[in-house]
Order: C-alpha cells, then sequence, then structure tokens
C-alpha cells in the first residue's frame, strides 16, 4: 500500500522534475509534493505545539481549577501516557486500515476534543481532554509518518524530506513555548482553540490533497488479544516511566509496574507469535539497522528531554527565569534545525546516512561538556548560547538521519510500523531520561545538586553512539 508516484504519474501530475536520484541532480518537487509535505510536517508541528504550549499555561490552569501540583502535573502527563501507549497501535492501523483514513480521523478528533477542553469547567475533564488528545496524536503522528516514507522514495527524496519534517518538528516546540505564553497571559483556553484550528487545516488538506487509500486485496483483521495485550502493556510502562520522577524509580509502585508492563508486552510477543494475522511481524526486529535507529532514538530523547529539564530547572527555580524568557535560550538551537534541515538530504546523499548521523551523535558530547560549566549565575555567552547552538545542531543531523535509518528498507506495508516504532522510542525515552535524571538530582535546590544530572546525560549521549554498534556492516553502496 503506496502513496508514491510512478515516474509515468509524476511527469503527467507535473509533481516531479526527472529522476533526481539516478541523475545524481538536486532533489526538486512541485506545488503538489511541497503541500503534502507541508500537511505530513504539519502533524508533528502539532504535537511539539500542544507540548510546549501546555506546559506554560499549566499555572493557570493550576490557579483556575485550584487544584495541587500533583494534579496539574497530569495535565501534560495525560497527553504523554495516551501518546506513547497508543503509538505502535495507531503506526499498524495505519497500515490496516488506510493511512489518509487515519490521519483524517485521527485529526478530526484531536479538533474536537480540544474545543471541548477550551470549555471544561473541570480540572480532571480538562485530564481527560488531554489523553484523548494524546491518543489521537498516537495515530495521526505515525500516520504522518509514513505517509512521507512512502510518498517520497528512498534515497534523496526521502532523506530531504525527513531534514524539512524535523524543521517544523523543532518550530513548532520552540515556538509554542512563546505562543503559549502570550496565549496563557489572554487566556489559557486558547491554548486548546489554537491546536484545534491548526487540526482542521491539515484535516481538511489532507482531505483535498491526500490521494486515496489504495484498496487491499484482503480484508484487513485486527489482532484483539495482540492489540489489548501491547495496549495494557505501553499504558502500564509509560504510565511508571512518566510517574517514577514523583514515587521515585526504585519504589515498589515503579518496580511493579516495570514487572507488569513486561509480563504484559511478553504476553503480547506470545501471541503475535502464534496469531495467523499478527498485529506486528516480529520478524522486523531482526533488521539490525532498525533497531539501532530505534535504541538510538531512545536514548537521544532521554537525554534530550532531561538536558531541558534540568536547564530549565537551573534557568527557572534557581535564577527565576520565566518559560518564555528560557525559549530564548533554547532559540539558537531551534535556528540550527531551521538552517540545516532543508540541506540535509544533500548532506546525507554526498557523505551518506552513517556519517551525517555520528557526527549529530558525537556533537552531543562537547555540547553536555560544556553544560558542567554552568555557575551560580548564568554565563549566556560564553556557556548558554553555545551550548544550545551546538545542541541544535547535532538534534538536527541525528534526528533526521535516525527517521531515515529506522524506515529505509521497510516495505510500503509496514510504513507505519516502522514510524510507529520510532516514535514510541522517542516518547518513552524521552520519559526515561526525565526519569532517570530526576532520581539523580532530587532535591535539585542548589546548583551542587544539578552537576550529577549533566553526568547522567552525558553518560545518555555516550550510549547512543555506542547503540550504533548494533548496525549490521553495509557495503558501498548502501553506505552512500
Amino acid at each position: 500500500m503506496s502513496t508514491s508516484l510512478t515516474p509515468d504519474e509524476q511527469k503527467r501530475d507535473g509533481d516531479a522534475v526527472a529522476g533526481p536520484a539516478a541523475a545524481g541532480g538536486p532533489v526538486r518537487w512541485k506545488a503538489r509534493q511541497w503541500i503534502l509535505l507541508f500537511i505530513f510536517s504539519g502533524a508533528i508541528m502539532l504535537d511539539g505545539l500542544e507540548n510546549s504550549m501546555i506546559a506554560v499555561a499549566i499555572p493557570e490552569i493550576q490557579a483556575a481549577f485550584g487544584v495541587s501540583a500533583a494534579t496539574a502535573q497530569w495535565v501534560p502527563g495525560a497527553y504523554i501516557l495516551a501518546f506513547g501507549a497508543f503509538l505502535l497501535l495507531g503506526g499498524r492501523c495505519a497500515d490496516l486500515f488506510g493511512r489518509k483514513r487515519v490521519f483524517v480521523v485521527g485529526m478530526a478528533v484531536f479538533a474536537v476534543i480540544s474545543l471541548l477542553g477550551a470549555f471544561a469547567d473541570d480540572a480532571l475533564l480538562i485530564i481527560v481532554t488531554r489523553f484523548v488528545k494524546g491518543m489521537a496524536a498516537g495515530f495521526t503522528a505515525p500516520a504522518a509518518m509514513s505517509l512521507l516514507a512512502t510518498t517520497f522514495r528512498e534515497g534523496p527524496e526521502r532523506n530531504k524530506a525527513f531534514g524539512i519534517f524535523n524543521v517544523f518538528e523543532a518550530s513548532g516546540y520552540s515556538s509554542g513555548l512563546l505562543i503559549g505564553g502570550l496565549l496563557a497571559a489572554l487566556n489559557w483556553r486558547t491554548t486548546f482553540v489554537l491546536p484545534a484550528v491548526v487540526a482542521v487545516l491539515l484535516m481538511l488538506g489532507a482531505l483535498k490533497f491526500l490521494p486515496k487509500d489504495e484498496p487491499r486485496t484482503e480484508r484487513a483483521r485486527l489482532d484483539i488479544g495482540g492489540a489489548l495485550t501491547l495496549l495494557l502493556g505501553m499504558l502500564l510502562l509509560v504510565f511508571t516511566v512518566v510517574s517514577a520522577p514523583e514515587v521515585g524509580l526504585g519504589s515498589w509502585r515503579s518496580i511493579g509496574g516495570f514487572v507488569l508492563s513486561a509480563a504484559l508486552l511478553v504476553a503480547f510477543v506470545l501471541i503475535e507469535r502464534r496469531v495467523a494475522d499478527p498485529l506486528i511481524r516480529l520478524g522486523i526486529f531482526r533488521d539490525r539497522n532498525i533497531v539501532a535507529a530505534n535504541v538510538s532514538s531512545f536514548l537521544l530523547y532521554g537525554g534530550a528531554m532531561a538536558f531541558q529539564f534540568v536547564l530549565a530547572l537551573y534557568l527557572q527555580n534557581m535564577n527565576g527565569w520565566e518559560p518564555w524568557h528560557m525559549s530564548f535560550v533554547l532559540l539558537p538551537a531551534g535556528l540550527m534545525v531551521v538552517v540545516i534541515g532543508p540541506k540535509l538530504g544533500d548532506l546525507m546523499e554526498r557523505f551518506g546516512v552513517n556519517k551525517v548521523l555520528m557526527v549529530g551523535l558525537i556533537s552531543f558530547i562537547p555540547c553536555y561538556l560544556l553544560l558542567l560549566r554552568i555557575g551560580p549565575e548564568p554565563a549566556l555567552w560564553t556557556v548558554l548560547v553555545p551550548v544550545s547552538v551546538i545542541w541544535g545542531f547535532g538534534f538536527a543531523l541525528s534526528l533526521a538521519a535516525l527517521m531515515v535509518s529506522g524506515t529505509n528498507g521497510v516495505s510500503d506495508q509496514e510504513q507505519g510500523l516502522a514510524a510507529g516504532l520510532l516514535n514510541s522510542s522517542l516518547q518513552v525515552g524521552g520519559a526515561f531520561g526525565l526519569a532517570v535524571v530526576t532520581a539523580v538530582i532530587v532535591p535539585a535546590v542548589q546548583l551542587g545538586d544539578l552537576y550529577p544530572g549533566v553526568w547522567v546525560i552525558l553518560g545518555f549521549a555516550v550510549l547512543t553512539l555506542l547503540a550504533q554498534g548494533l548496525r549490521r556492516k553495509t557495503t558501498a553502496d548502501e553506505r552512500a
């Protein structure tokens, strides 16, 4: 099932000039392909907006309903929980039932629920709407990523597309901090309205420009037993990881959650090995390149989320900065992604995906070493800005290369699964990194408490590099 256009169709529709990959020339697209890319990228930008805007609005929501900090943390936490838990199921459903269908329905649900949240008069209802929005995003994100992978041919086209895709992801998160701060100052409810508007625009764009899902020759059958065990296992796993900073990684609740979620996921594997039509073909894990991409994604996001958390504690809690002030520190990182992203396709074509990936991953080591120089007063130009620039450089190269590496060689029929795996690795890894660094730096009331957390983040960077050792050896042609 592919939305890729054949060469004849591309010439007829005017969507591409002749074979850039074969000719070795630059990749050029015309209007329709750019529109499709903007729709796919808009979905990941929406997720970034959703997470960063709500983070800024939490104090206003807490004051509006008079709830405790423990309750308020589930406003962002419910979204993360549902998003992380539904990604694998959402990705596979996109493969089985049609990527356009899943994308459009998911965006419609996201928009409606977001508007309901804007008019909610109870904190519990806010949390419930956030959970449902996270669930909808768990379907739209892998659908968008698999649509991109099947629309743009493997090689230069896909490399360039993923580079631009990451520009939208980074700009969504960074701009969300600023936009959220402005909207929350007016009324926190507007932070629920804006995502609804974006979701409606993406849904309408998908309805108009996405080609119809190809008809399946066989009836799509959902493995109910596998779906239930996978969903329950992922829900419990993400919940345990997200709540670990509050209760402690070594608490009985955390240990029990990890054990039970592991048991459910083992049950899922056993079911998948026996059913005639498994939800997930377990053979995909025999591809060492895909395994390496997912392990590295898990560790990369673990370090990245921990980095942002430590930086927030340092600037906001210890130096009294506002969240939107911190966004200016991260602005150079976002600009690096914006500048480098559109050029990543050419870089990967010229030097190879692996080399670009390794340069990106190595960049995090001097970045986090430099972070160890933070002092009682923020050193903006000698520490914070250089850290932000290097971090953005590494993130721009690494994330796009990992997405390419994690989807190359996968059949069109399993691109949704591959996208779901990558997104799950990123989300669970981010929550895990946050839980680990929180356990290390508690109580984080003075500067000295933060340094062990930075060493942990540096450890994540080193492990991310080592994870690339899982890759299978490739030929010179494959490396190119």
